[in-house]
């Protein structure tokens, strides 16, 4: 086999390993309705299937990352495909909801040992002047994982049960495992020392866990809980200790010589806030395609794959434009067109058509396309060769922290904009059935009493009552009471039942849109808000590369060292 096809298998390893962990940071989201039916559990336990995943991914991935580079890369990868690869078969079967959030934590830290191994792995399979090609290529299938999973997801529990999308991690995990110690050689950071840097991973470990656990949290505590408080507390605490712990370390788990390359410092901060950017997208896109627009999981996540066709195919046309012309101006491009196309979604209504919805999820895929690739590209471009691992743990644990946020703060905005905008609707509507001159006493109080948990259904378009369906309580309604009646008193209310049933039905179909005009409102007021906070990745995106110069794109690491 010549070298060119060698490559290739050891690429398609490294891959398949890095798509599915990536694959399963979403494709389960969709499943976990399904999920709550089959093992009874509540909403909040149900999202511990998802959250435990998350967490540990997040706060392993640094350690896994070192542990690469002082033992062996493929070694370490090898162990993380085929721990993945069994707990995917064991989630399959799992008996009880505990222990399947159990086996989906065991599966995040899997996921944590992969994900930032591919990128040395790469780097080392391929000549240097192939690294930018082979990184879009890269980006490309992070969009791909990442923008598919709600659609692959609702496509195998539909079509085969909820079970499978966790076995379909298996053959996938399979031939990497035959593939990689046939065609990845081993590498590793020669200048890492073999002792294990207990003191720092305990710290950035614990630093880690407080700060995601309370994000996780956040939606449930609020953000100014004294539990929320305590945790982002010790976290920064823990933080300040690892910090101080390396800096005395002959051979620290982070070279803290890392965060003096400004370059790296601006890749890391620009990943950041596209993390958070890419989340606030996809789920506030998954939550107005469901609750206002009405559509199943599965459609909203077949309309949410756009994002991966636009991210595919600029990933693969920027990862060797970047490494040739530089990565700056891409990265800062793309974040720009994230922002606007966040903002855009801001104008959706509820009956909006497909059309306009996919429109702007091609252009937001687009932007993740022109920063994914070229950002990565910059960060294992521009510290030193040995330091690619840790390097590549670093963002990918930026990364992995922005998903968290973005999803700790679009919710929060989401409900508070919500709720800002419904209390002028509902004052509106109980206005509207209190001047009402047709409706009985009962059947306006019964209604006035709906209206105080309006809100919460005009922001579920799928849990709200229909106008039918209100006219239909009416008439039980009225029929009940009417069989308590003396027969003269009874026939008059059984003539007056259709009338009734009419008016109820009218009103309820005024208040309903009112309403939903309201929570279309407050998704709109979040759309725009979540586009500013895109705004700042712009400006770190500008220091994400050193400046073009024509002819040369050789970096020597040692040569920058300005402090971001």
């Amino acid at each position: 086999m010549n070298e060119k096809t060698a490559r290739v298998m050891a690429f398609t390893a490294i891959i398949l390993g890095f798509f599915m962990a990536l694959l399963d940071t979403t494709i389960v989201n969709i499943a976990l309705p399904e999920m709550t039916r089959y093992f009874g559990g509540n909403v909040s336990d149900i999202s511990w299937v998802m959250n435990g995943y998350n967490l540990a991914f997040a706060v392993l991935i640094l350690t896994a990352s070192r542990l690469a580079d002082q033992f062996g890369r493929r070694k370490v990868f090898m162990i993380g495909i085929a721990l993945f690869t069994l707990t995917s078969l064991l989630a399959g079967f799992a008996p009880t909801l505990g222990i399947l959030i159990a086996l989906r934590v065991v599966q995040g830290l899997a996921g944590a040992i992969i994900v930032p191994v591919t990128i040395p792995l790469t780097t080392t399979t391929f000549p240097k002047e192939m690294h930018g090609a082979i990184i879009g290529i890269w980006g490309a299938v992070s969009g791909l994982a990442a923008a598919s999973g709600p659609a692959l997801g609702g496509l195998l529990m539909d079509q085969l049960g909820w079970q499978w999308i966790f076995y379909v991690n298996v053959p996938l995990g399979v031939l990497s495992l035959i593939l990689t110690p046939l065609f990845i050689r081993e590498s590793k950071d020669e200048t890492a020392g073999r002792r294990i840097d207990l003191a720092g991973t305990f710290w950035i470990t614990a630093s880690l866990f407080c700060i995601v656990y309370g994000l996780i949290r956040v939606s449930d505590w609020g953000w100014t809980s004294p539990a929320i408080l305590i945790l982002f507390a010790a976290g920064l605490l823990s933080l300040l200790f690892f910090l101080l712990a390396e800096r005395r370390r002959k051979e620290p788990m982070l070279p803290l010589e890392l965060l003096k390359i400004k370059s790296f410092n601006g890749a890391s901060l620009t990943l950041l806030i596209v993390g958070a950017g890419l989340m606030n997208v996809s789920l506030l896109t998954s939550f107005f395609l469901t609750r206002m627009m009405g559509m199943t999981e599965l459609k909203a996540g077949l309309i949410l794959s756009m994002m991966a066709i636009g991210s595919t195919l600029t990933s693969a046309l920027c990862g060797p434009l970047s490494g040739k012309y530089g990565s700056r101006w891409f990265a800062a491009a793309g974040v720009a067109v994230i922002a606007g196309a966040t903002y855009s979604l801001s104008g959706l209504e509820a009956n909006s058509p497909v059309g306009a919805v996919l429109l702007r999820l091609a252009f937001a895929g687009l932007g993740i396309g022109l920063t994914m690739a070229p950002v990565m590209s910059s960060a294992v471009r521009n510290v030193p060769e040995d330091k690619v691992g840790i390097a590549s743990g670093v963002t990918n644990m930026t990364k992995a922290l922005g998903s968290v946020l973005g999803v700790a703060i679009v919710v929060t905005l989401l409900q508070q904009n919500i709720a800002d905008e419904m209390k002028p609707a509902q004052a509106s509507a109980v206005r509207i059935v209190s001047e009402d001159t047709v409706l009985l006493p009962p059947v306006k109080e019964a209604l006035l009493a709906s209206l105080k948990d309006a809100g919460a259904a005009a922001a579920d378009a799928s849990a709200a009552p229909s106008p039918g369906q209100t006219a239909q309580a009416v008439e039980k309604q009225l029929r009940s009471a009417a069989a308590s009646l003396a027969p003269a008193q009874r026939a008059a209310l059984e003539q007056a039942i259709p009338a009734q049933a009419a008016d109820a039905e009218k009103l309820t179909g005024r208040v309903s849109t009112g309403l939903k005009e309201a929570a279309v409102q407050g998704f709109g007021r979040t759309f725009a808000f979540a586009s500013l906070l895109l705004l700042p990745g712009i400006a770190f995106a500008l220091i994400s590369d050193r400046p073009y110069r024509r002819g040369r794109r050789e970096i020597n690491p040692a040569a920058e060292s300005e402090i971001s």
